[in-house]
């Protein structure tokens, strides 16, 4: 922890206005920006297969791009989409 505040006030006076913004951007350049962009892309494709399979592509997509993994459970659960090449049900009779 002392290795992280040590980082984080790294060249800041602590008396300045603007220290606070000096601090914070020291901790954002600590957070590894690519692999997390490459692990987003990775739950959105699975999201988007998984949406393909389920007949809903663009929700598996949008799902995926909110909730990461824990969308692919909600695109799972959901009922599959209707195959566009089929008519709706006739209603009952009376």
């Amino acid at each position: 922890m002392e290795q992280w505040l040590d980082k984080a006030m790294q060249g800041v006076d602590p008396d300045s206005p603007d220290a606070f913004l000096h601090i914070f951007l020291n901790l954002m350049s600590m957070v590894p920006w690519v692999t997390l962009l490459w692990w987003n892309l990775g739950f959105v494709a699975v999201g988007a297969l998984l949406g393909w399979w389920r007949g809903r592509t663009v929700e598996g997509i949008v799902w995926s791009v909110v909730l990461g993994p824990i969308g692919w459970i909600i695109v799972l659960v959901r009922p599959r989409g209707r195959d566009k090449s089929t008519p709706p049900p006739l209603p009952g009779r009376r």
